[in-house]
């Protein structure tokens, strides 16, 4: 029976970095030649790290990449290697496949099912391509196609599969959402049993911006079971042998055929023994809380930052980001400043205290007791003249935005970079103070739930260095502190209740009917609809943050800010 040793290469690219992503292509070229694979594919858009936005514009970008590709293609001796790259004719630009081999560049596939909703904008970019090829490697039959080529029944896979594909190597960009990985498994499942093929899905892993990419690349027979995976979240070289039965020739069509590697490695009897991998795949609160990890890690690693400020305030979302924090970059680099204002309770200051010793990283107490007692008599008089001489939120608010002032000033001295604590169910309901709790480089949790939040809480104290997260911190109500006696749900529903709401207005699109007839108390429902659709705007200048929800603000839901539109 022939045989194809595939090797899926799942690595973290960055944008831009050329030369960088180059070294890690040829370093994975070469653990698979070692490896005897007779061909290893790299993930989407490999050469100039995915998404690339708007370099694509960029003529000087499009011939670096293309230059990267030439250095590429003569490194890859005695291997057929499939790499992503943005492929260029007299028409435009294609999101394209290179395949190489033996140091020539055999062939390019050019994407055909361009994606333009959620976070992607490929019609922006890339013309359409129109072949369907089939490369015949170490005698066997492979057709390349790119990431939403395969998530959809019909052409390319169709055509390839019909053009006596027996292997069809997919190489991605996926970006991570909650429980996404089950979706992929279940989607290539249903081609692989549709077109009796194998399907190798190859996807990238790190952290761009605001999208987390989170590998499980996976190897699928044509009866749809799963026969390799990689681990999520993490760099792994996923190596399987795949095994044609003999009969299952298909009828070819009137296909584009290239012989890559022909007869190639077609025996496996002089290549190193491997066993086939399944990775473990993380559940539930293990997995977001390793994409939050991942994201934050690299967001700091891509854009030049090693050190990382967080305010303290002793309550549950500035605790989970400090240890998410510290995961991510290690104690020695993160530090945590405590700002109490007279309205700080002596528990949070403790709280605070707690958790940043069982963290083992510093904590700087800086009262701002001194510049709240100025601000609000250097106001007092503009004030006084509104007719309304009491303070009120705007007050309250004051003590935000000096702790912003205070933390970004030890940001610019300092060079760490702030990471703001605020939650999704605040950021949507414009429960957050702008110039104030939103100042920061990066909001890592800005698109977790309130309740998600609590449980990647009690999640992160299982782990086997034991609770790290005070106990205290986890059970108290949640307050802002800005008055006395303020609790979160003087203003908020509670948060389940919130969270369900906002879960269905704003990630399911639903009306506020629909979402009363869900069983939801109408004048609640509509105070939460109020409250997401006028802060668009505070919502529009929040740092960015890690997506793990199937649709996140920003790269997601993009609302005009002037909209007179009232869905309520």
């Amino acid at each position: 029976m022939p045989s194809l040793r595939v090797a899926l290469a799942q690595i973290n690219t960055t944008v831009g970095d050329l030369p960088g992503n180059v070294r890690t292509v040829l370093e994975y070229v070469e653990r698979a030649r070692k490896l005897g694979a007779d061909v290893v594919s790299f993930p989407e858009l490999t050469l100039t790290g995915y998404p690339p936005e708007d370099l694509l514009l960029r003529p000087a970008f499009l011939q670096a990449n293309l230059d990267a590709l030439a250095e590429v293609v003569r490194a890859c001796t005695s291997i057929t290697a499939v790499v992503g790259f943005v492929d260029r004719d007299d028409d435009g630009i294609y999101n394209a496949a290179a395949v190489i081999h033996n140091g020539r560049l055999a062939d390019v596939y050019r994407k055909q099912r361009l994606p333009n909703y959620g976070v992607f904008d490929e019609l922006r970019y890339f013309k359409t391509g129109e072949e369907f090829p089939v490369y015949t490697i170490a005698d066997v039959s492979v057709g390349v196609n790119i990431c939403e080529d395969i998530w959809f029944p019909g052409d390319p896979t169709e055509a390839q599969t019909n053009g006596g594909a027996r292997v069809i190597v997919n190489i991605n960009g996926s970006p991570y959402h909650m429980g996404k990985r089950h979706f992929r498994q279940e989607m290539l499942a249903q081609r692989a049993r549709d077109y009796g093929v194998y399907v190798c899905y190859t996807n990238q892993v790190g952290g761009q911006d605001e999208l987390v990419f989170d590998g499980g690349s996976m190897v699928l027979s044509p009866e749809g079971a799963l026969v390799a995976s990689a681990a999520m979240f993490e760099e792994q070289l996923l190596v399987c042998d795949l095994e044609m039965e003999q009969g299952t020739e298909r009828k070819e069509q009137e296909v584009r055929s290239h012989s890559v590697a022909s007869g190639a490695g077609s025996s496996l009897s002089a290549k190193p023994t491997i066993e086939p991998r399944l990775a473990t795949v993380p559940e539930g609160e293990a997995e977001v809380y390793g994409a939050l990890v991942l994201g934050t890690r690299d967001y700091l690693r891509k854009t030049g930052f090693s050190k990382a400020l967080v305010a303290l305030s002793g309550g549950i979302d500035s605790s989970l980001v400090a240890v998410i924090a510290v995961d991510a970059l290690g104690a020695d680099n993160v530090a945590g400043v405590s700002m109490p204002s007279r309205y700080s309770s002596e528990g949070s200051i403790s709280d605070a205290q707690d958790l940043a010793q069982r963290l083992g990283i510093p904590l700087t107490i800086i009262p701002i007791e001194p510049a709240h007692t100025a601000y609000l008599e250097m106001l007092e008089p503009p004030f006084a003249a509104t007719g309304d001489p009491d303070p009120g939120v705007a007050g309250e608010n004051l003590q935000s935005r000096i702790r912003g002032n205070v933390i970004m000033a030890l940001s610019n001295k300092t060079g760490a970079i702030v990471l703001t604590t605020g939650n999704k169910s605040e950021f949507a309901t414009g429960y957050a103070t702008l110039y104030g709790d939103m100042s920061g480089g990066f909001a890592v949790i800005k698109d977790v739930p309130k309740t998600l939040v609590y449980r990647l809480a009690r999640y992160r104290n299982t782990l086997g260095d034991g609770p790290v997260i005070p106990e205290a911190v986890v059970t108290k109500p949640p307050s802002a502190e800005l008055k006395p006696d303020q609790l979160d749900q003087d203003t908020l529903p509670p948060y389940d209740v919130l969270d369900a709401i906002l879960e269905a207005y704003v990630e399911e699109d639903r009306s506020v009917q629909e979402i009363v007839e869900m069983g939801y108390d109408e004048a609640t429902v509509t105070r939460v609809v109020q409250m997401v659709d006028r802060n668009e705007y505070k919502r529009r200048q929040a740092p960015p943050g890690v997506k793990i929800t199937p649709k996140s603000f920003g790269r997601d839901r993009r609302l005009p800010i002037a909209n007179r539109y009232q869905g309520w």
